[in-house]
């Protein structure tokens, strides 16, 4: 169950990363406010849901 995890945590921390890239060239380039607005928003569900599988992948691995 541990593998599983760790396989799962850099694909979480690469869809973040993806989506703060996304919405900082979003806001540099001058696009619409309320696109950055949402993506930012995903970032931090992201980012949440990354924690999880981190904390996940530690309680499994030393189980």
């Amino acid at each position: 169950m541990a593998s599983f995890f760790y396989i799962l945590v850099p694909f979480a921390i690469l869809a973040v990363a993806i989506v703060l890239g996304m919405g900082l060239h979003n806001m540099m380039k001058g696009g619409d406010g309320q696109r950055s607005q949402k993506l930012m928003q995903l970032r931090v569900l992201l980012q949440a849901v990354a924690i999880v599988i981190i904390m996940a992948a530690i309680y499994f691995a030393h189980r």
